[in-house]
């Protein structure tokens, strides 16, 4: 469940957004801003997210399961508290060797001051 305050915060309950797919990828969002766009992904153990490129900096975070990501030409081995930054244009891609739950930030153009 995700909720907006009046104030402007976002409190998620990451836990219960977690769904998986046996034959698919789960992607919802948890924040959509005009900086920053943050997507949580569940991939369930044996799924691939194919190469493909990011047209704005990205982060990975990892938050449960074992997989890879490939970033360029080399994979990395990514578990709980990975964190990978990527630039504009790079090539990328992620397979899940567990269930694997990560949280993706999109970052839009220059932060708010």
């Amino acid at each position: 469940m995700t909720k907006e305050k009046s104030h402007g915060a976002i409190v998620a309950d990451l836990d219960g957004m977690v769904e998986f797919a046996k034959e698919g990828i789960v992607s919802k969002t948890v924040a959509d801003k005009p900086h920053a766009k943050i997507i949580l992904f569940s991939m369930a153990a044996g799924q691939y997210l194919s190469e493909h490129t990011a047209s704005m900096p990205a982060v990975i975070h990892v938050l449960r399961g074992r997989g890879e990501v490939k970033l360029g030409r080399k994979w990395h081995a990514v578990k709980p508290g990975a964190w990978v930054h990527m630039r504009t244009g790079l090539d990328h891609a992620v397979k899940a060797a567990e269930d694997l739950v990560f949280l993706v930030t999109l970052f839009r153009g220059e932060p708010p001051k």
